[in-house]
Order: C-alpha cells, then sequence, then structure tokens
C-alpha cells in the first residue's frame, strides 16, 4: 500500500519495508489527477492482533474506512506461486484472510481491488481464475492488476477512483502532499531503518519519539530517541562500538535530507522502555493515538 502511495505521490513519503505491519499511522497523502484532487489515507494493514500497539493500529484502519468516498482494498499474487494449477475458478486461491475481510466490508462502500506484484507471478494462466474467484465474492468497482515497482497500472487504478469522488472545490492547496508534521516522518525514517537494517523480532519492538527538531540558518537539528523493550534489544540497536545505530543515523539522515531538502545533523539515543506495546499510557506518549487518525471532514477528496 505504501509503494502504490509513494509512486502515485511521485515522492518517497511513506516509509516501506518487507515485513508485515509495516505502517502503524494513518497517512495522508494527497494527489493531483487530472482535474481530480484525491486525497489517500494510507492505513495500517489489518490483522489479527497480538498486543494493545495491534488493536490500536487495527482501530485507526477501520476508523479511517468510515470517511472515505471510495475504498482501495491491496493484496498481492504472491501466494499464487505456491498453489497447484487449477483451470477453474475457486474460492481456494483466494486467501482466506482476504476472503474474511472482504466478507465483513459494508458492500454499500464502492471498492476497488487492487492486485500487486503482477509481474512477479511467472505462470499467468492462473491469474484469471483468481481475478474471477475475487469477482465472485463482492461487487467491486473495479478489479486492477498491477506492478506498482514497475510503474505498470498505477494511473488506471486512479483512473477508475476519479469517477467516483465528489464535485466541489479542492480541499487541499494543489501544492500540499500530506498533513503530518515533520517530526513524524523524523519518527518514520529512523524506525524504516530500523527495519530494513535489522530484519528479525526486533523491529516490531521499536519506536521512536523525537525530543528536539530545530530549523537554522545552516541546517536542521534533530534528536530522536529509539525505544525497545528489553535491554538486549538495546545491544542489538546499538551494535559493536556504536557501528550499528551509525548506520541507522546514516541512512535516516540521507531520506530526512531528501525530505527537507537541506543539511540534517541527527543524534539518536536508544532507550529500553519494557512492555510500552500493551501500556495504553505509554503507547499514547508514543504517539500511537487513535484519535489521532486523518480527519477528512471538510471536503478534502472533492475534484478541483
Amino acid at each position: 500500500k505504501s509503494t502504490f502511495l509513494n509512486a502515485v505521490l511521485g515522492q518517497r513519503l511513506a516509509i516501506t519495508s518487507p515485513l508485515p505491519q509495516t505502517t502503524r499511522d494513518v497517512l495522508l497523502g494527497i494527489a493531483q489527477h487530472g482535474d481530480a484532487q484525491i486525497a489517500f489515507v494510507d492505513t495500517p494493514g489489518l490483522h489479527d492482533p497480538k498486543h494493545e500497539l495491534g488493536r490500536r493500529m487495527n482501530l485507526a484502519a477501520l476508523d479511517a474506512l468510515r470517511t472515505t468516498d471510495l475504498v482501495v482494498l491491496m493484496t498481492d499474487v504472491g501466494h499464487l506461486t505456491k498453489l497447484r494449477k487449477t483451470p477453474d475458478p475457486s474460492p481456494e486461491l483466494v486467501l482466506e484472510a482476504d476472503r474474511k475481510l472482504i466478507a465483513e466490508f459494508p458492500s454499500a462502500v464502492p471498492c476497488i481491488f487492487v492486485v500487486n506484484k503482477v509481474d512477479s507471478l511467472k505462470d499467468k494462466t492462473r491469474l484469471l481464475p483468481y481475478l474471477q474467484s475475487v469477482a465472485e465474492l463482492r461487487e467491486f468497482t473495479a478489479i486492477v492488476p498491477v506492478s506498482v515497482l514497475k510503474d505498470d497500472g498505477v494511473q488506471i487504478v486512479l483512473d477508475e477512483i476519479a469517477p467516483h469522488l465528489p464535485e466541489g472545490p479542492p480541499g487541499y492547496d494543489p501544492d500540499m502532499l500530506t498533513d503530518k508534521p515533520l517530526t513524524f516522518f523524523v519518527r518514520e525514517y529512523v524506525r524504516e531503518q530500523v527495519m530494513l537494517q535489522l530484519r528479525a523480532e526486533i523491529p516490531h519492538a521499536v519506536a521512536v519519539t523525537v525530543e528536539r527538531f530545530d530549523e537554522t540558518e545552516r541546517n536542521t537539528q534533530i534528536k530522536a530517541t529509539i525505544h525497545v523493550e528489553k535491554t538486549s534489544q538495546r545491544g542489538v540497536v546499538v551494535g559493536k562500538q556504536g557501528e550499528r545505530i551509525k548506520a541507522i543515523g546514516t541512512k535516516a539522515r540521507e531520506r530526512l535530507q531528501e525530505l527537507l531538502e537541506r543539511p540534517v545533523h541527527l543524534e539518536l539515543f536508544v532507550r529500553v522502555t519494557e512492555r510500552w506495546k500493551d501500556v495504553p499510557r505509554q503507547l499514547t506518549e508514543l504517539g500511537y493515538n487513535v484519535a489521532d487518525a486523518v480527519d477528512l471532514s471538510p471536503n478534502p477528496r472533492a475534484k478541483s
């Protein structure tokens, strides 16, 4: 989802990683498509929560769905490479989690089903039966196979979205990409690097807070803290002689300089905050508050 949003915006705004539940916050991304202004709401993926953080992520996603004009439900075809070849449409071609989500979706909500990574499917004969199986589960506005990384099909999705937007003046300035503050992206870009460089249990045990964000004439001065749940995790994030935390900081700083278009001085610290994923007060202090979900109230998705 986040890779799709970045492709639409033409900028790497949302963080991405191969790990599930990378997206924790609702992120608003504003795109122009012809005479239409489209406000995309990138939500956490709906999943079976194992802790309070996961529960809040699901609540944020469901709350965002209630304020949208159209839903883009995105999945990929990775599982098809593991299935036996079958010529007939079958519910078994659709993942159980996807079938459950589609069944629970309100039929009154217009929905476009987008299937990503079709370029990775060597046996293309499996694609049509899969799409037919999806079409039998509910009435979709459109079903669109895409390859986001190759920019194949992305414009078709936008073409399918535009007719369903309400008429009216644009809800946002045409130059506006998002409503998130810059400190949000500091948190996200640091966390992204932890996920990319430590692809094990630790990334999901990490949260980031920003203690300082000062813009001077010469550069932007930032101090941020990486929170982990255990002392042993702190050692892994810091690394031998601080090599890992230095690498994380270097890559995050490069991403921030790309966003801010100016030099950035970034200092990172690591702190043990036990059980932060399950303690409501700590979650709120770390920025995971359902009440902070995107407010799309005054005509934000209108055509310009």
